[in-house]
């Protein structure tokens, strides 16, 4: 006779009639809808100097980062907590008459319930029941801002040259170590010739934050090594002085002298064509980061002598070093500027999400978070 029972039993424990359905992508979508409508978020940030707004949800934004939890929800209730102190009346009676006491506990303790009851029912602005916070965030810029929160709600963000900085050291300030590490990450692919003038210039907006010492190092190092590149740059005039003179006399800095001479030429060209500073004045804050005796003669007698902005005596101490080294003494190495006047920005992007960017750089990553691990795709478009 067959035992049905028992047989039923090891079925039962080899047939699994679960599957797992997963639509992430989808669930991503829905979210990113969710955050661009007002109506339904429960958070507007007014970001950066021009106030731009940016709407959230609450729910969310705690969730994802302590930070933001902190911020919006444990100071809210704080905020909230009552505080009922005895008045001096109340102190009075009590002090005066036993029956009144009584009846003044007994009042004392209704009142006390009531707040307590619509304790929860408290919040900073109401609007149909439900509360909304307004908040003011001006360490970041706007679009900076807008994809960390769309990286919050969706987990999937756009990373770019343009904003790499700002999203890194934005991921770090709120707790966001997975868009962090994939924005370090990133970093290294995205240096390239036509990026690097622009994440040195966004590099100045950020330069109070740590992560931003990290991306200016590697910049500086693909700079190094790619320095005539850099320096004929049209985009190298754009920098701010201070990073041009920090690239100059770097003694790792791979170019010839001529071609630092021309991309100081250049910047303090329009430099002067911005703030009408007569141009010998401003090319001569440079002169002492070039070695004029490394440019062979006939390019100093025929380019750089008949311009007239370098003085005669250098031309000359050159001319007459690369005739006899002994006849003159020159400064060989050129001075140092610190890096801690470094205080910029480049170009680059790595995705979570967003924002459009000039052709050349189209470059970009996506990030999706799943779970607690960092995991990037990178493409090139180049």
């Amino acid at each position: 006779m067959l035992d049905l029972a028992n047989m039923g039993d090891g079925y039962e424990d080899d047939f699994d009639d679960t599957t797992m359905f997963e639509n992430k992508s989808g669930l991503a979508e829905d979210m990113k809808f969710l955050a661009s409508m007002p109506e339904l978020c429960d958070v507007t940030f007014l970001v950066g100097d021009t106030r731009e707004p940016v709407c959230a949800v609450r729910a969310v934004l705690a969730a994802r980062s302590r930070v933001f939890k902190k911020m919006l929800v444990t100071n809210v209730m704080k905020k909230r907590e009552p505080t009922y102190k005895e008045n001096k009346f109340r102190a009075f009676i009590k002090r005066s008459s036993e029956p009144l006491l009584g009846m003044q506990n007994t009042h004392h303790q209704h009142q006390k319930k009531g707040l307590q009851n619509s304790n929860s029912h408290l919040s900073p602005i109401t609007e149909g029941g439900q509360q909304h916070q307004t908040l003011i965030i001006e360490e970041f810029e706007p679009d900076v801002f807008r994809q960390l929160i769309e990286y919050i709600h969706t987990g999937c963000v756009t990373l770019q040259p343009r904003t790499l900085l700002g999203v890194m050291n934005a991921a770090d300030y709120y707790g966001l170590d997975e868009l962090k590490c994939a924005c370090s990450g990133f970093i290294q692919c995205c240096i390239t010739v036509d990026t690097v003038c622009a994440l040195l210039a966004t590099a100045e907006r950020y330069i109070q934050y740590k992560c931003t010492k990290f991306l200016i190092q590697k910049v500086l190092e693909f700079v190094d090594d790619h320095g005539n590149e850099v320096l004929n740059l049209g985009s190298f005039a754009t920098l701010p002085q201070h990073v041009v003179r920090l690239i100059m006399a770097r003694d790792e800095l791979k170019a010839d002298e001529f071609s630092k001479f021309q991309a100081a030429l250049m910047w303090s060209k329009k430099y002067c064509d911005t703030n009408g500073i007569g141009l010998r004045e401003i090319l001569n804050t440079f002169l002492e980061y070039i070695q004029f005796h490394m440019i062979p003669a006939n390019i100093l007698m025929q380019e750089i002598h008949p311009l007239g902005l370098v003085p005669h005596s250098i031309i000359m101490t050159a001319l007459a070093y690369q005739a006899d080294p002994t006849s003159v003494t020159i400064k060989i190495s050129p001075l140092k500027v610190k890096p801690r006047s470094f205080g910029m920005s480049g170009h680059r992007t790595s995705s979570v999400q967003s924002s459009s960017l000039d052709p050349r750089y189209s470059s970009n990553t996506t990030l999706s978070s799943t779970n607690s691990t960092c995991s990037t795709e990178n493409r090139s478009s180049h």
